[in-house]
């Protein structure tokens, strides 16, 4: 039996697609100081990545399943590829927003790929690999910062340090795509009692107000921790990405365990331990006096928002009134103004105020999580061949 199994590639393939996007975000302080951005003007700029997603998502799925899978993977990691030099060549923040739009566009679309690919996979195979192939794109997006980390230590400038580990990562990741199994597509069966379009139920709902403080404590990890680190604290170059890197470790961390700590506990209680750790880490940032603390609240926050997302596409799944592909799509596109609205909220703050208070505004956020925990109970789900997480772009 070949050691590179459909599921192995599969969670290569995941492993390997954010690792050029863990190299930015590491060079975005360095990017600001370029421009001349304050917080806020970096927030506005920032949009650019979520903005390109929504925009792309209504088409990405129709796509995909015309074209396939594998086909969307290998061109859209070309696509990608190329977005993902621009955001350091960038002149101004216009520019930066166009850069980081073209970015989501791309992404989106070879993220739906993979995991429509993963979903294939189960399929064929009989095998889970979709949770464990997340945790592997955490692992790749840590990889990515500590890369962009240890260039910028070296002195390079983040348009020539991005550029490299693209082009370093490109042709490895056609080899993998090409390798790749290609599966007959399968349609969903059987249809929800309510329409696609109708409003979201009040358990859809309260399921979605639990993601999206999640996904926003997700989006701010990413896009202010080097600054958090740089500003409140005065984290030098090679050091100011060390935060995200552990975060994203911690993130790992918790879906490659997620699944055990399910079983064990049950949807709600996981949610809840996990959204007090994540409490507990804000906290320790927001009174850190030194990096070597806040270093350990990014760790316990990942931990905390780790499977947040995976808990609430299942409970959204299982939710009966309609097709699940139906409630997942609306869980999908309240996750993503998760992250849309995140790191603006705190650049806004962190311009009248500082960086520490704009930070702490993922309180409020995870408070109403928590508190929605409950929303997570289902059912026993019956058995099915399809993987809802499939129908999901843009958001691992």
């Amino acid at each position: 039996m070949s050691f590179l199994t459909a599921q192995r590639l599969t969670m290569l393939v995941f492993f390997l697609q954010p690792i050029a996007f863990g190299s930015w975000l590491v060079r975005i302080p360095e990017v600001q100081t370029a421009l001349g951005l304050g917080p806020a003007g970096l927030a506005v700029a920032l949009l650019g990545l979520p903005c390109g997603t929504l925009l792309t998502l209504p088409f990405a799925g129709p796509l995909v399943g015309r074209i396939g899978a594998r086909a969307a993977i290998l061109v859209g990691f070309v696509l990608y590829s190329m977005a993902m030099v621009l955001p350091a060549f960038a002149s101004d923040a216009t520019l930066l927003f166009v850069a980081l739009m073209l970015i989501g566009s791309s992404m989106s679309f070879v993220e739906l790929g993979l995991n429509v690919q993963a979903d294939a996979v189960e399929k064929a195979t009989g095998s889970i690999i979709m949770t464990t192939s997340h945790g592997f794109w955490s692992v790749g997006i840590m990889a990515g910062s500590l890369i962009g980390s240890a260039l910028a230590a070296l002195g390079l400038e983040a348009r020539w340090a991005i550029a490299l580990v693209s082009a370093l990562v490109l042709p490895l990741s056609i080899v993998v795509a090409l390798a790749l199994p290609v599966y007959a597509e399968s349609r969903e069966s059987g249809e929800g009692k309510r329409s696609a379009w109708a409003l979201p139920s009040w358990a859809l709902l309260g399921i979605c107000f639990f993601v999206f403080g999640i996904t926003m404590t997700e989006g701010a990890m990413a896009d202010w921790s080097a600054i958090f680190l740089r500003d409140a604290l005065g984290a030098e170059a090679g050091t100011m990405g060390l935060g995200y890197s552990v975060f994203a470790l911690m993130v790992a961390a918790g879906r490659f365990g997620g699944d055990t700590l399910k079983r064990r506990f049950g949807a709600v209680t996981t949610a809840r331990i996990c959204g007090v750790l994540a409490l507990t880490g804000a906290a320790i940032l927001f009174v850190t006096p030194n990096t070597a603390l806040a270093l350990i609240g990014f760790g316990v926050i990942g931990l905390g928002v780790s499977v947040g997302f995976p808990l609430a596409v299942t409970a959204a799944a299982g939710l009966t009134d309609r097709a699940a592909s139906a409630n997942v799509a609306i869980l999908s596109f309240v996750a993503l103004l998760g992250f849309l609205v995140g790191p603006p909220v705190i650049g806004f703050v962190a311009e009248h105020a500082d960086i520490r208070l704009g930070v702490a505004c993922v309180v409020p956020a995870l408070l109403v999580s928590l508190m929605l925990t409950g929303r997570l109970a289902t059912k026993k789900p019956a058995k099915t061949n399809h993987n809802p997480e499939a129908d999901i772009a843009g958001v691992l």
